[in-house]
């Protein structure tokens, strides 16, 4: 990887979205969004809205902008909730942290989401083409690889978003990529059970995987967005503020460089059992990937591009909390929006880390 200073950096803006005083469904928050354009041109925040018991489900809040600025929204409505047996458990539900990706080659917005079921954390995926109606592909899967040595259907898996162009795996197929994040330890599903990193990967922490689907396959059948082949890990956790786990955010841009991934970097102590952590530290860094070759990286911040510092980042439900889960352009600026200590969402603004930049 290149020691070059690195080019991009994050300017916070604001709050767009805080709860609202009352509504059982914000009770405890607003946060993590992905986000789209809907049929009318307009910008649309698709927000995690937090229930009391920690129940989430997806809204949907048109952007306000002005001055090419986002500076609010306008709640549409509610557009998935924990409906199916496999978003919800004895004791828990939800569907979680939406990542959505337009993706033109398919006229699909394609949104990957935590269903919190029965057996934990795990990844499903569903398909829009007017971000109000979602059709269901269901629980992801994973193609067995007995280079890993383990199945990764097997374990937890957050962090997951699509990229917006088909991209060459490295058999040469074309395909579409997609990131996730494992997570080894199974204490939370069978208690004693530990952590079963597979034996060949020298990186046991949380790290950012990626995955291949063939193109042709996906286009004959959009259920194949939910099986993931090719796996192959990416990026753990290498610099201070990444020291317990990382994990991706919005969907990757093309930038001159390649591919801009924003990701997040946890550092603090994680407790076991415990849904809403608070000895924890999110901040948002960034990685350059290669634009041929996007399970290539080319560069990574070794500090954070922002951190938890203002009382909306560091007071919340979840303490301390930068979270970048969307990226959109109003007018020639980037935007990115993300998650203030798991309660509102903020918005910064994304720049060429150079002083006379916009």
């Amino acid at each position: 990887m290149t020691s070059t200073p690195f080019p991009y950096r994050l300017v916070r803006e604001g709050v767009v979205m805080p709860p609202t005083p009352g509504d059982p469904l914000e009770a405890e928050g607003v946060l993590n969004p992905a986000s789209g354009r809907g049929p009318d041109g307009e910008l649309y925040l698709l927000p995690r809205l937090v229930a009391a018991g920690n129940v989430s489900r997806v809204g949907l809040a048109r952007v306000v902008i002005e001055g090419g600025i986002p500076v609010g929204v306008e709640r549409v409505g509610v557009v998935l909730e924990p409906e199916r047996e496999f978003e919800r458990g004895t004791s828990n539900a939800g569907v979680e942290d939406p990542r959505i990706t337009f993706i033109p080659r398919l006229g699909l917005h394609v949104m990957t989401y935590v269903a919190y079921g029965p057996l934990g954390p795990r990844t499903a995926v569903a398909v829009s083409d007017e971000l109000r109606e979602w059709r269901r592909l269901g629980p992801v899967t994973f193609e067995y690889d007995d280079a890993i040595g383990t199945d990764l259907a097997l374990f937890p898996n957050k962090d997951t978003v699509f990229f917006p162009e088909p991209v060459t795996a490295p058999d040469g197929t074309p395909s579409l990529a997609v990131l996730h994040r494992p997570v080894w330890d199974l204490d939370e599903i069978r208690a004693g059970e530990g952590a079963h990193p597979p034996a060949a990967l020298a990186e046991s922490r949380p790290s950012i995987w990626i995955a291949f689907l063939p193109l042709d396959a996906v286009l004959a059948d959009e259920r194949e967005l939910t099986r993931w082949r090719r796996n192959r890990f990416l990026a753990g956790p290498e610099h201070p503020f990444e020291e317990l786990k990382i994990g991706s955010g919005p969907a990757p841009i093309r930038v001159p460089e390649g591919w801009l991934l924003l990701h997040h970097g946890v550092t603090g102590r994680l407790e076991t059992g415990v849904a809403q952590q608070q000895n924890v530290n999110y901040a948002a860094g960034a990685m350059i990937l290669d634009a041929d070759e996007p399970w290539r990286v080319l560069q990574r911040t070794a500090e954070p591009l922002l951190a938890a510092e203002t009382d909306d980042e560091r007071s919340g439900i979840v303490p301390n909390v930068v979270f970048p889960t969307a990226i959109e352009r109003i007018g020639d600026v980037d935007w990115v929006f993300y998650g203030m200590a798991d309660s509102k969402i903020g918005v910064a603004r994304l720049s060429r880390n150079d002083p006379a930049a916009p």
